[in-house]
């Protein structure tokens, strides 16, 4: 059996159990991507074809619910995916140098993953906490009040 059909086949199967779990409704769809994206790393065209049939919602609906959620990518990821923000407040209070550092440190772009897959860097407009800015979550944990210094420290967490 082709690799590409083992694969179809255990995105099936995936993408069946979380439907199953939230229940194949309209309000769901979010949750159900939301948990998708977490096993997968994203969410691949194939897994979002098998949502809306499973769903029974229209594909250009759930394409357009995936791609319109920063907290899910229709592109694959990094082991270690950094969401840096670059709103105003964050920038003011030294937001700019952070974002160089982060760049320096990892020598990548925004929005692109480093050759071993390891870490993906991408901007987000806001993350809702102003107040500790400079702010960067890596995966799940939001790191505020963020300097330069503080990024080698921060990334050899995830060593």
């Amino acid at each position: 059996m082709s690799d590409l059909i083992v694969l179809k086949e255990s995105i099936n199967e995936l993408v069946k159990n979380v439907v199953e779990k939230h229940g194949a409704s309209r309000a769901e769809l979010i949750p159900i991507l939301n948990e998708i994206n977490r096993k997968m790393g994203y969410l691949p065209s194939y897994a979002l074809e098998e949502v809306a049939r499973l769903t029974q919602i229209p594909k250009s609906q759930v394409f357009s619910v995936a791609t319109f959620y920063q907290m899910l990518s229709t592109d694959e990821m990094g082991e270690h995916v950094i969401r840096f923000c670059e709103s105003a407040p964050c920038h003011v209070v030294g937001g700019r140098q952070v974002w160089q550092r982060l760049q320096e440190e990892l020598h990548l772009q925004p929005g692109q993953t480093s050759p071993d897959g390891k870490w993906t860097l991408v901007t987000v407009s806001c993350l809702g906490v102003c107040g500790v800015g400079p702010v960067l979550i890596v995966d799940d944990d939001m790191y505020g009040n963020v300097t330069p210094d503080m990024i080698p420290e921060i990334l050899a967490r995830y060593a």
